[in-house]
């Protein structure tokens, strides 16, 4: 039977490495020839057979549930119930709408919509809005979050922006809504949000600053609401009436066993609504269910019954669960712990089990967080060492009793008063912490030494007697100093990155780092921090040779700040030196200026009669054995008439689009002089500006010369200098990806 419900298991979780779901046909079959293996005992092979199709089922419900591409872009009326928990964002809220109606167009089930300078919206209220529909998409990078996976994952098969609204009725039966109202209202230390995210599980409110704090100490696990709060809550009910029945004062007619194991069970099950029934709370409640109907039978379950169970509950209750990174993590947590304290001879003090818990979970969440890049935590196992029992024996007690004692005039308010104390302790003691010891982004690591540093964790979690063990801490560095490929002399590897309505360029040689561009910043969104700065961590850069900002605008230069404060600068080179920030030391563009890296030549210019703007943009070419990029920022068509007067109006393989694809760009005699083989345009999806203009396309495409668009294809990573095909993010295929609308081909080298 386990290893049924193995197999079951494993055909769940092979949905989330499938690139292309199977035709609905095979869908179809698939659980019928299941059944006929049945009598023949092949068991594994048929229940692995039923959890693919079911997961495989579910997945293309979920896509057929997507934006029709005929909608995409329009504006519409719809009708909606506000469903969830609104977020309240720095420039409006962001919401979502459930069983939408529009006139003559089908919608999906789930909408996320964001309104700025929207009004108040709450949970449970129903809306007649204006919203322009758009498909569901997001930045595409190779090691970046997907966007497009988790909305998926949580079944939104639309976003859009509202642009007017009116409420048609009030909300109905929002009280999770009206938690969260009244525990942002009350006096908590200024840890308001805090407390939200301690007893709703939701950390919309938190700030920014807040949210650093948690990664970079690998406490988020501490707010926003884990098994681990829902095992205590039920823990304590469960002791609570243990504790009554001992001495004498729980009713003799009630039998105290299964009143303790079914109130348990509702208390976890009641703190999982509250949560909103996120996986790890799925995943707690079902093993709490377990262990209580063990103690109730008095039977013996095992460790790894419960948890295999659990996930299988999770995976066919939401089968799209294992997109979401916080599955694998909230799993593979158990996992350790339980692998690290089963089979032991002799007992662990309670002191020697709490410390070693910290350490072994941090060894064994170490292989999952490389696979899944995410930074990794280097203080979490001191920071968890003091965080889980603070926020377990004293911050949640109270803020639980706290928000259940609100009716009551002071009593709530107080608790909470003090629940929010202690969290404000805890926060300033995290921050010390993580500036000591701030996150760490590791380096992409090749799949064959993964799987090596993985086989050496599991090793350091063995029980000390296995031989070898010691072995494994070997294979574990494998993975924080693995084999880096380097860049062959006289080439250049170029990575544009997808950074929305913006800019980022990586160039590195053999030795080298060049940044062109930094990307956008917008109120809170810095992608500066989000995108450009981890994309350089993973291509394994700790320093960087030259920041090249084109000009000052914030769609190139915004982020420029973040990537300063996480990485060492050599040289900061401007077209628009005035205009950025003084502590960025940034020198003039000096046109004319060349050099050479590693084999590869490099030579900026700069129109000398523009006077500020897109016009004064530092113009970067680059020459690979033989071949050439043009990177061009913002120029328009009166610098572009001047450049045809440099020597850098040659044929060029590589173009970097001037302001990318703007009508006032790209002029007919630039496009026709340097005659672009391809050409690089990075853009939002959907901007406001209509970049790429259809005329500008035209002009390339007339010349034969193939465009790598960022918003269709995302980044896109090239060779310069082998004269090879690029890689673009989207050839990577995955099942919730729309296909590419071209296969990218690169013609024969000049």
């Amino acid at each position: 039977m386990r290893a049924g419900m193995f197999a079951f298991a494993l055909g769940l979780l092979t949905l989330r490495f499938l690139p292309v779901l199977p035709p609905v046909g095979l869908l179809l079959a698939m659980p019928v020839v299941a059944l006929m293996l049945l009598p023949f005992r092949t068991y594994c092979l048929a229940f692995f057979l039923f959890g693919l199709s079911w997961a495989c089922l579910s997945a293309q419900w979920a896509l057929d549930d997507r934006l029709r591409p005929a909608l995409d872009g329009q504006t519409r009326w719809l009708e909606g119930r506000v469903v969830g928990l609104p977020q309240q964002t720095g420039s409006g809220v962001r919401f979502e709408l459930a069983d939408s109606r529009s006139r003559n167009a089908r919608l999906p089930k789930r909408i996320q919509v964001s309104w700025h300078a929207g009004p108040a919206v709450h949970s449970g209220e129903r809306w007649r809005v204006a919203v322009t529909l758009k498909r569901p998409a997001g930045l595409l990078n190779f090691h970046g979050f997907d966007r497009e996976a988790w909305l998926l994952a949580h079944r939104i098969g639309a976003t859009g922006s509202v642009k007017d609204g009116m409420r048609l009725s009030p909300a109905r039966n929002a009280w999770r809504d009206s938690v969260r109202q009244r525990l942002l209202s009350v006096d908590a230390q200024g840890r308001e949000a805090g407390l939200a995210a301690l007893v709703l599980g939701d950390g919309s409110a938190l700030a920014p600053q807040d949210w650093q704090v948690l990664q970079a100490t690998g406490t988020v696990h501490l707010l926003v609401i884990s098994g681990q709060h829902i095992g205590l809550l039920s823990g304590l009910i469960y002791a609570l009436v243990a504790g009554l029945a001992r001495y004498g004062y729980w009713p003799r007619a009630l039998p105290w066993l299964p009143w303790a194991c079914g109130l348990a069970f509702a208390a976890a099950l009641g703190y999982g609504l509250l949560a909103g029934f996120g996986v790890p709370v799925q995943r707690a409640c079902v093993m709490v269910g377990l262990v209580l109907l063990w103690r109730l039978r008095f039977r013996h379950l095992g460790a790894w019954w419960p948890l295999l169970l659990a996930l299988n509950g999770v995976l066919v209750l939401e089968p799209l669960a294992s997109l979401q990174p916080g599955f694998w993590l909230s799993f593979a947590a158990v996992a350790v712990l339980v692998l690290a304290f089963s089979g032991r001879l002799g007992a662990w003090s309670v002191w020697q089990a709490w410390t070693r818990a910290q350490w072994l979970i941090a060894l064994g969440l170490f292989p999952v967080l490389l696979a899944l890049g995410l930074p990794i935590s280097l203080s979490a196992p001191l920071a968890n060492l003091f965080a889980v029992p603070w926020i377990s024996l004293v911050v949640l007690p109270l803020a639980l009793l706290g928000t259940a004692l609100l009716p009551l005039p002071w009593v709530g308010e107080h608790l909470l008063w003090l629940a929010g104390a202690a969290l404000d302790g805890l926060f300033r003691g995290l921050a010390l912490l993580a500036e000591q010891l701030p996150a760490w982004t590791p380096a992409e690591v090749p799949l064959g030494c993964w799987l090596i540093s993985l086989s050496g964790a599991v090793l350091l979690l063995l029980p000390k007697g296995v031989p070898l063990r010691l072995l494994g801490w070997p294979l574990l560095l494998l993975a924080v100093f693995p084999p880096r490929e380097s860049v062959p002399h006289g080439q250049v590897e170029v990575l544009q990155l997808d950074v929305g309505q913006g800019q980022a360029l990586i160039l590195r040689t053999r030795r080298h780092t060049l940044l062109y561009d930094a990307g956008p910043r917008s109120g809170a969104s810095d992608l500066g921090a989000s995108v450009v700065l981890p994309a350089l961590k993973k291509l394994g850069v700790g320093r960087l040779d030259m920041l090249l900002l084109s000009h000052a605008d914030v769609d190139h230069a915004g982020g420029a700040a973040a990537v300063a404060r996480g990485l060492a600068i050599r040289r900061v080179v401007g077209g628009e030196t005035e205009r950025l920030p003084t502590f960025l030391g940034t020198q003039p563009c000096v046109s004319g200026e060349r050099w050479e890296w590693d084999g590869v030549v490099f030579e900026l210019w700069q129109w000398s009669d523009a006077v500020e703007g897109n016009a004064k943009s530092c113009v970067l070419q680059v020459q690979a054995n033989g071949e050439r990029l043009l990177l061009t920022g913002d120029i328009d068509r009166a610098a572009e008439r001047a450049l045809l007067e440099s020597p850098l109006a040659v044929a060029t393989d590589w173009l970097q689009a001037p302001h990318h694809g703007s009508r006032s760009s790209s002029s007919w005699p630039f496009v026709q002089r340097l005659s672009p083989r391809s050409v690089l345009i990075s853009r939002g999806r959907g901007n406001a500006f209509g970049h790429p203009h259809p005329q500008v396309l035209e002009r390339y495409q007339a010349l034969g010369s193939r465009i790598y668009d960022s918003a269709e294809q995302g980044a896109v990573r090239l060779r310069l200098g082998a004269f090879a095909p690029p890689i673009v993010a989207r050839s990577q295929r995955r099942f919730w990806r729309d296909a590419l609308p071209f296969e990218p081909e690169v013609g024969e080298p000049r």
